[in-house]
């Protein structure tokens, strides 16, 4: 093989561009690369440490919701014991209101058979003297009347 003035011509353009590619163009595309490398091990750092972070909020998330859970349940069961409590007092309330409505009512009847048994003597006193009168034949005086109603309306 020959070498000639083009081989050698050509070795030395492209010794030249390997070292212009070394010294100018490698050195940017290694920094580009190396920082991209820096970026992605941020990337998956950042990724391993937001999986961790998901998993610890997780199990808070579930450990809020189990005391929520229980919240929630202690809740329900006050307020069934409070709505117990209140069906109980409405119970007696409404014993009591019962028991002074009857109380209320037996008062006033007695009331009205007090005035019944007072209006009977009286009607029972004015058909004895009616009576009396028709058995006597005379009228009585008014005066004498009345105290002999007194009187039989005392004895009745």
């Amino acid at each position: 093989m020959n070498i000639n003035a083009t081989i050698i011509g050509q070795f030395i353009t492209f010794a030249i561009l390997v070292w212009f590619t070394m010294k100018y163009v490698w050195p940017p595309i290694l920094k580009a690369i190396h920082d991209r490398e820096k970026k992605i091990a941020a990337g998956l750092e950042a990724a391993e440490r937001s999986k961790r972070e998901l998993e610890v909020a997780e199990h808070k998330s579930l450990s809020i919701i189990r005391d929520a859970k229980q919240q929630a349940t202690q809740i329900i069961e006050q307020a069934n014991l409070h709505s117990a409590q209140l069906v109980e007092e409405a119970k007696v309330q409404a014993k009591k209101e019962s028991q002074r409505i009857v109380d209320m009512a037996q008062e006033e009847i007695d009331k009205e058979v007090t005035k019944a048994k007072e209006a009977l003597k009286t009607q029972l006193a004015t058909l004895v003297i009616a009576g009396v009168e028709k058995v006597v034949q005379q009228k009585l005086d008014p005066a004498l009347q009345q105290d002999l109603l007194n009187t039989l309306a005392a004895e009745i």
